[in-house]
């Protein structure tokens, strides 16, 4: 058996980690925890609350390239209401940019049915994403970080001022 951390020879399955290691990295990883505790509690409660979410009767979910349309409360600006995966609801900036040109944590794509998803790290550079409208909401601090958001914001501010 190989070892799954280190890809050298003569590994075991170890049944407390759920994988095949090497003495040497059994050893390295015994002094650590790979995770903390969770109590069955917490576990309990939010797969009440998620089934909860779930049982509820949705409002209809506006699709990727139209409907859903709102105008911002902060800046007057027009954007699109999405829900995200985790059931909540963000507003997304018309357009699409290459995902190389805004930040990894600023990133998001719309899916199929309307589900907004934020894009990883891990996002192929040719890619194209969207934004949301609180990163470039001129009624919000300029994103200084990201040339195309600022960009953005800028012009934003402009159709504001009109």
């Amino acid at each position: 058996m190989v070892c799954e951390a280190c890809d050298g020879p003569y590994a075991r399955w170890v049944v407390g980690r759920g994988t095949a290691l090497c003495v040497p990295c059994e050893r390295v990883g015994a002094g650590r925890r790979s995770r903390e505790p969770v109590l069955v509690g917490e576990v309990l409660g939010a797969t009440a609350d998620a089934l909860g979410l779930a049982s509820r009767p949705d409002p209809v979910v506006p699709g990727p390239w139209g409907g859903g349309g709102a105008v911002c409360r902060a800046c007057g600006g027009r954007a699109a209401w999405h829900r995200t995966a985790g059931g909540r609801w963000i507003l997304i900036q018309a357009g699409e940019w290459p995902v190389a040109a805004v930040p990894a944590g600023r990133r998001w794509r719309i899916a199929g049915d309307g589900t907004a998803v934020r894009l990883g790290a891990a996002a192929a550079p040719s890619d194209r994403c969207r934004v949301g409208h609180a990163d470039v909401c001129p009624a919000r601090p300029a994103p200084y970080d990201s040339p195309p958001l600022l960009a953005l914001w800028h012009r934003n501010a402009r159709r504001a001022a009109l």
